[in-house]
């Protein structure tokens, strides 16, 4: 069992040590920035508001108890309504409090909040194919580029899936979510990387669920090519990387 050791000793508290640690906080550093920087004059889309109209599926037992892990989709488009539903949903920003830290659709420890959506986008109705980003407090998305042959590119980071191979290129929005570190471990140090992971848990199971009340599919992805698509979005790989994804789309009949 030693080989297991130190992978399981991570996912055990470790609050009596985090307790004898001086933070960034503590120490005065300026926090940092919640959502990631962009500039004013790149291409952004306003998404509509977000309400219950395109939800199919009211009954909030129903969706937990018919949530699947879904691989495969239809050729139907997703429309815009139903995406900024879904990001909302992941990420929407329902207030900020006095402090100034952003109360969203999903819990978050200590509201650090160390995540970004892109999207790599190929049916989504009115919305041309590429590569984006969700700017959570405008509630709007960034186009950052096209990628050429994307569903090969898509392949590409998420080649030996397990059941259905090749399934992901087949989704309508493939949700990449970065996790940019130093926003949780300003606040917790040492144990900010175990937190980081269990808030993921709580952003994809969101989708899941908002998926599921819209007809739509969801599946989980952990198996990928972390240097390619680290790459591909143009992240530096240590200071912000991909930490998980999700492929989404309407489920075949």
């Amino acid at each position: 069992m030693k080989r297991y050791e130190q992978e399981r000793n991570f996912l055990k508290s470790n609050f009596f040590e985090f307790k004898r640690l001086k933070t960034d906080k503590m120490k005065g550093i300026p926090k940092p920035p919640i959502v990631k920087k962009y500039d004013p004059l790149s291409t952004i889309i306003d998404l509509p508001k977000v309400n219950g109209d395109v939800v199919k599926k009211q009954n909030i037992y129903e969706c937990i108890k018919e949530r699947r892990s879904t691989r495969f989709y239809s050729d139907e488009f997703i429309s815009l309504e139903e995406l900024s539903y879904l990001l909302w949903a992941t990420q929407g920003i329902s207030c900020t409090n006095k402090a100034g830290l952003t109360l969203r659709t999903v819990p978050c420890s200590g509201a650090t909040h160390s995540f970004e959506t892109y999207l790599f986008i190929t049916r989504v109705e009115g919305i041309q194919a590429g590569i984006y980003r969700y700017l959570p407090v405008e509630h709007q998305i960034l186009f950052m580029f096209e990628l050429d042959e994307i569903d090969q590119k898509i392949d590409a980071i998420t080649l030996e899936q397990p059941f259905v191979p090749n399934f992901v290129k087949k989704a309508a929005v493939v949700f990449a979510w970065s996790t940019t570190p130093y926003r949780s471990e300003w606040k917790y140090d040492i144990s900010a990387h175990k937190k980081i992971l269990i808030d993921i848990g709580h952003v994809c199971q969101n989708l899941y669920l908002a998926s599921e009340s819209i007809g739509a599919g969801t599946c989980a992805i952990g198996i990928y090519d972390q240097k390619l698509i680290d790459e591909i979005l143009r992240l530096d790989g240590d200071e912000e990387f991909i930490l998980y994804l999700g492929a989404v789309g309407k489920k075949k009949k």
